[in-house]
């Protein structure tokens, strides 16, 4: 139903903080009206926001969803759960266990304020099921790979051409059935330069020619993938994807840290996107070069990558890795961030209807936050508020497409306890297996 959000103190990249704020939002999910103290539409649900900040959804551009199963337990050992023994492994989860999985993820990163998600991995059925049920914008790929991802754990590459078929079948058939459904859309995932083959990313290439679809992969996430891939063909990770003809605004890919100088260049001229995992990065020692893939002209957006869901956690932290590792660099503020975080992000991403904006015409995208929190207070800058101090519990409501997702911290459309004590338990069966 149409709602009038009273009273908000309204926050996008384009505009700063307004106080006293009166949002209309039609039937359809659109912003029809924008002012202060706007008269009362007819018919619209009346919510008195409290002078609550009011901010677009967050665009949260690169997650696996199931992976929060590693949360906690990888970060003091490895850089990714697929190169690293000891911990559960995706090719072990049934389809089954990876819903139950992929509903707790989703379900996070919408509590914590992400409207538009990007989510790929193993199982890209069970991915595209749990988002529907919540219903915001998903864009869906099947992780792709056909290195054996048995060895990868070990550390050996180990072509499995039966592993690539399947994978590649999963992520035809999640696009075929899903595409365009509610507000679900498809990508293609390959995983990564030294988990795919040559012919792999060429079949990926000219699917993505052929179906117009952007292409999400892992790039320069390890030293080892440099070595490898160097190995392997002679030349660094991005120069691979070069070769291949991927580098382009359609490709997003995630971290981009072991680059050289020529890389970044490159990757840059290229216009490629970025989706920027500051959180999971410093967690293991390492910081993507922001500042020089910025001034080389990448497009750059923020993401969670799963190890937490905290999108204002990652504009600060996006912040502290890129002064620290440019020099106490104050080329970046709160207001660059928090654009990566919203139009940005909606803009480098096509398919999915978000803007990541707020203005008349927009679809009904949208943030509350606690309008008692202390840490929110005082209200002066508001960019400066959200990357320096917010965090996810601060997220009280969240609208996509003028529906309510959550209110109250609790979502509308699943039994929050149920959800997880639903996945705490696949989780409890799963970790069993990995120390036994």
């Amino acid at each position: 139903m149409a709602s009038h959000l009273k009273n908000v103190t309204l926050l996008t990249p384009d505009s700063g903080m307004q106080k006293g704020i009166d949002l209309a939002i039609d039937d359809a999910g659109t912003i029809t009206a924008i002012g202060a103290a706007l008269p009362p539409t007819p018919g619209a649900e009346q919510i008195d926001a409290r002078g609550a900040l009011c901010l677009p959804g967050l665009v949260n551009t690169h997650n696996h969803s199931p992976l929060m199963i590693v949360r906690g337990m990888i970060e003091d050992v490895s850089f990714a759960p697929a190169y690293t023994p000891g911990v559960p492994q995706g090719h072990w989860l049934s389809d089954e266990e990876t819903l139950a999985l992929a509903r707790l993820g989703v379900m996070e990163m919408l509590c914590a304020g992400a409207t538009t998600i990007v989510d790929y991995y193993r199982c890209p059925e069970a991915l595209a099921q749990a988002a529907a049920e919540f219903g915001l914008r998903a864009q869906i790929g099947g992780r792709v790979m056909d290195m054996d991802s048995a060895a990868l754990s070990e550390g050996r590459f180990v072509r499995d051409d039966a592993l690539g078929e399947a994978t590649l079948g999963a992520a035809l058939a999640v696009q075929e059935k899903w595409d365009g459904k509610g507000r679900i859309s498809t990508i293609l995932a390959p995983h990564a330069p030294d988990s795919c083959s040559r012919q792999m990313f060429e079949t990926m290439r000219d699917l993505a020619a052929k179906s117009g679809k952007q292409v999400h992969t892992h790039l320069s996430q390890s030293q080892m993938e440099v070595d490898q891939i160097r190995a392997r063909e002679g030349l660094t990770p991005t120069e691979f994807l070069d070769d291949l003809g991927l580098l382009s605004p359609d490709l997003i890919a995630a971290h981009c840290i072991f680059m050289s100088d020529s890389d970044i260049a490159r990757f840059g001229k290229a216009g490629a996107v970025l989706a920027h995992a500051p959180i999971g990065n410093a967690s293991f020692g390492a910081a993507a070069p922001i500042k020089a893939l910025h001034g080389a002209g990448a497009t750059i957006t923020l993401c969670t990558d799963t190890k937490s869901a905290d999108m204002f956690e990652a504009m600060r932290m996006a912040l502290a890795t890129a002064r620290w590792r440019a020099g106490m660099s104050f080329d970046f503020d709160a207001a660059t961030v928090f654009d990566w975080a919203t139009r940005g992000g909606a803009a480098a991403l096509r398919g999915h209807g978000a803007t990541g904006m707020l203005r008349v015409g927009d679809p009904a995208d949208l943030v509350l936050l606690d309008a008692d929190a202390p840490n929110l207070r005082p209200q002066i800058d508001g960019a400066g508020l959200l990357a320096h101090s917010a965090s996810a519990g601060n997220v009280t409501d969240v609208m996509v497409g003028g529906d309510w997702l959550v209110r109250g911290h609790r979502p509308t459309r699943a039994d929050m306890s149920e959800v997880v004590q639903t996945a705490q338990t696949v989780c409890d069966r799963l970790w069993q297996r990995a120390r036994g």
